[in-house]
């Protein structure tokens, strides 16, 4: 990594400029649609300021490039950013939020580790997604008071554990675990109608033990943050102060000088419910809102399952042939490669590597299955 920037740039020096180079493209795109789809008048020029900033960070790195002898092209937004884009004209800023806001921290991250980069636009990385986190608070706006800030905390977060979770996870699981059974089935070479059988048999059987699985998982992870919470909330009644301590403490301990630390506890504790939240969430580490409803989680878990393990199946619904078995593994392979692609929106990775690495291993497990499913079908004489 190279962090004198006087020197020749390495192939992997101009491979991580390339990379930053087009990660503040997106930036600038995507804040530049986010300004147009905003109503607000306002927050749409906090977007597009925003945006100013990823332009400044977009010129170091096409200097940088340039000084090597390579020619940075023309800027062009990557197929995640237009999705989001298109998201944003539809639904609003507000929906791809916590997306962007993940792609700030995600910069940050980034940047840190580049010598030649590195503090400067980090800190600027850090500022959008702090910016953002406000943006929508109840009662504030990007620059708002303290019970702003932290009620805003609350919709920027990944929902690592919500029913977007769980939607994603059981498509996936559905596909993957409903495939492997229709396929090793059809190995053993039964009937159509014992193909089609089984393939629903998994479908159902999956889809209930994912649906009750979430709703307990969720349900006993509410019930212990609640314990937590209101043990929690009576030591706030009970000694106020005592409590102020020891957030001051923890403020002091990330960083902040002893008086900023004692007057940002002193203005917190002054509001309860935002004190009982922060104090969740800075003492306990608890996310009070991050584990979403139970039955909505159950749900989406129960008819993303479904929808994934139905694909498999389809094509034996009109016949049971090689060519059926084809169009099923076909078909599985096409709706793996999308649900691979659809996961690299979240998660940042390349769609495309995404989406091949969810295929080779939808087709490990297939082609496992079958080979048990062909050895049991010699065994018994199906």
């Amino acid at each position: 990594m190279g962090t004198d920037t006087d020197a020749t740039p390495s192939a992997a020096d101009i491979r991580r400029f390339r990379t930053n180079y087009q990660g503040e493209i997106d930036g600038v795109a995507i804040y530049q649609r986010l300004a147009a789809a905003e109503k607000d008048p306002e927050r749409s020029r906090i977007f597009l300021e925003l945006a100013e900033t990823e332009k400044r960070h977009l010129k170091v790195w096409a200097d940088r490039l340039r000084a090597a002898g390579v020619d940075p092209g023309q800027p062009k937004p990557s197929p995640r950013i237009r999705i989001l884009g298109f998201l944003a004209d539809r639904f609003g800023p507000r929906a791809v939020l916590p997306m962007v806001s993940a792609m700030e921290s995600t910069g940050f991250d980034d940047y840190m580790a580049q010598a030649d980069a590195g503090p400067p636009m980090a800190r600027d990385e850090r500022a959008h997604a702090r910016t953002l986190s406000t943006l929508y608070a109840p009662g504030g706006s990007a620059v708002g008071d303290v019970a702003g800030i932290v009620r805003g905390e609350r919709w920027h977060r990944v929902d690592t554990g919500g029913q977007l979770r769980a939607a994603i996870f059981g498509i996936s699981d559905g596909l993957l675990s409903n495939l492997s059974l229709v396929i090793g089935v059809a190995g053993a070479n039964p009937s159509g109608s014992f193909i089609v059988l089984a393939g629903i048999a998994g479908l159902l059987a999956g889809a209930f033990s994912m649906g009750a699985g979430e709703w307990i998982s969720v349900t006993s992870q509410r019930e212990l943050f609640e314990r937590q919470i209101a043990l929690e909330k009576q030591e706030l009644e009970s000694d106020p102060e005592e409590e102020r301590q020891e957030l001051a403490l923890i403020y002091r301990a990330k960083g902040l000088g002893e008086d900023e630390a004692r007057d940002l506890s002193t203005r917190i504790i002054a509001d309860r419910g935002v004190a009982l939240e922060t104090l969740a969430r800075e003492e306990l580490g608890l996310n009070p809102e991050g584990l979403g409803s139970p039955w909505g989680v159950a749900v989406a878990s129960f008819l993303s399952f479904a929808a994934g393990a139905i694909i498999p199946v389809i094509p034996w619904l009109f016949g049971a042939s090689a060519v059926y078995f084809a169009a099923s593994v076909l078909l599985s392979a096409v709706a793996a490669f999308g649900v691979g692609a659809g996961v690299s929106l979240f998660t940042g990775r390349n769609p495309v590597f995404a989406g091949a690495r969810q295929v080779a291993i939808a087709a490990v497990a297939a082609t496992v299955t079958f080979a048990i499913g062909k050895a049991i079908g010699a065994s018994t004489g199906v």
